[in-house]
């Protein structure tokens, strides 16, 4: 960007700042271009977006809200529109499409919506509804029956799927977005089909994929920690994942041994099971897809290398910690 002043490239810089919400101070890494000639900052519409974004999601962090993927879900389960949730809730009328958008909604709103994600306690609001009458009440009431069945019969499973992908609280650890199995099961699908990638290459396409993500949009694509050890960033348990999809049929894992002894493992496309677009967005699969054109000609020891120029990975290796994703705002 240049200065309005001088006409000069400024500087992109970064730094922490503490920013306004509701009347308290929410620390965000604050990004503006900075004029080396006259000394002024200067911030773009898509720096104040990004800004927001953190704001809202450490507010959303701090009184534990439900954050809009979350509110979407709540409301897909019972098959009504946003309009008709609103209704039903008690609502302004555009008001749960807003939280879907992104909108925080109050707390006194965000309780209502995280009430009811339990079926049973939705179903006493649809019962006390004006707005069902008739068959449309009892068709909307019957679906809220077999959601309350599939949670009674789900209530005390502990899915396999849930064990892997571990942490379930949603933070800077996860990306501000709960921890999706399924999701980070077509990653892995996406880059085996379009890079039969090592499983050490395949770590840092992961990595990067989520990263990036997160610093375009301030939210992971898969909500799946990350840890740095010796080799790089690598997402939390990928040992115990990558044999679950392969004995799942996800993928297929071809096992070669180097010169120097060591076993390398390449993840390759199974032919029965084919990637899944239909679970990301157009934004998602437009990072996914250019991180994959990135690294398509790096070879393993070369990512690798990058990786270990990251500092994410420099600042917390020492300690094989968790990697917060607010290091995505200083991937080179």
């Amino acid at each position: 960007m240049k200065s309005p002043i001088t006409g000069k490239e400024m500087i992109l810089t970064k730094e922490r700042r503490k920013l306004l919400f509701r009347k308290e101070e929410f620390e965000v890494v604050y990004h503006s271009y900075q004029c080396t000639d006259s000394g002024e900052a200067f911030t773009t519409e898509q720096l104040d977006e990004l800004h927001i974004r953190q704001l809202y999601n450490e507010y959303r962090v701090k009184y534990n809200l439900p954050f809009p993927d979350k509110i979407k879900s709540i409301r897909e389960k019972y098959g009504i529109s946003v309009s008709k949730m609103s209704d039903v809730l008690g609502f302004g009328a555009n008001s749960y499409r807003n939280y879907e958008a992104g909108e925080v909604p109050s707390l006194s709103n965000a309780r209502l919506i995280q009430l009811v994600d339990d079926a049973h306690e939705f179903k006493k609001l649809v019962m006390l509804s004006h707005d069902y009458e008739g068959t449309a009440k009892e068709k909307l009431l019957r679906k809220v029956e077999s959601v309350i069945q599939e949670q009674i019969q789900n209530k005390s499973k502990l899915t396999v799927e849930d064990y892997l992908a571990g942490q379930k609280l949603v933070n800077t650890y996860t990306g501000y977005r709960q921890s999706d199995f399924a999701k980070f099961a077509e990653m892995v699908i996406f880059f085996t089909e379009k890079l039969q990638p090592w499983k050490t290459k395949l770590n840092k396409l992961l990595f990067y994929a989520d990263f990036q993500m997160f610093r375009n949009e301030v939210q992971s694509i898969s909500g799946i920690q990350y840890q740095a050890i010796s080799l790089g960033p690598v997402p939390y348990n990928f040992q115990s994942i990558f044999e679950y999809l392969a004995n799942c049929g996800f993928v297929d894992v071809c096992f070669a041994e180097f010169h120097d002894g060591n076993i390398g493992e390449q993840f390759m496309p199974n032919a029965n099971r084919k990637f899944n677009p239909t679970l990301f967005n157009e934004a998602e699969l437009d990072v996914m897809e250019k991180i994959a054109d990135r690294f398509k000609k790096t070879s393993t020891q070369e990512i690798i290398e990058i990786s270990h120029r990251e500092k994410a990975w420099i600042e917390n290796v020492n300690e094989k910690r968790m990697i917060d994703y607010r290091y995505s705002f200083d991937l080179l």
